[in-house]
């Protein structure tokens, strides 16, 4: 979506914590390597770019990216996974 669409980018502002709040049970349990694998699939070789500056362009991916929110919710897994790795 452009930069100039404000209702667009308004709701997808409101729309990305409403999704990321339906899925936060799935995230809380298996929130790490569900947004690692995520975050691949954002940043592969061939994924077009999601903020565009010299376009005016940005992508639902990056309000995703960088919610806090989503950050929240994995944080739980990313320490277990961490611990674990420790431990190993």
């Amino acid at each position: 979506m452009r930069y100039e669409e404000k209702a667009k980018l308004t709701a997808a502002r409101i729309l990305v914590p409403v999704a990321i709040l339906v899925v936060s049970p799935v995230l809380l349990i298996a929130g790490a390597p569900v947004r690692r694998r995520y975050l691949r699939y954002v940043y592969r070789d061939d994924a077009p770019p999601i903020l565009d500056k010299e376009q005016g362009w940005i992508s639902v991916h990056a309000l995703v990216v960088s919610s806090s929110l989503l950050n929240w919710l994995c944080r739980p897994t990313e320490a277990l996974a961490r611990h674990i790795s420790r431990r190993s």
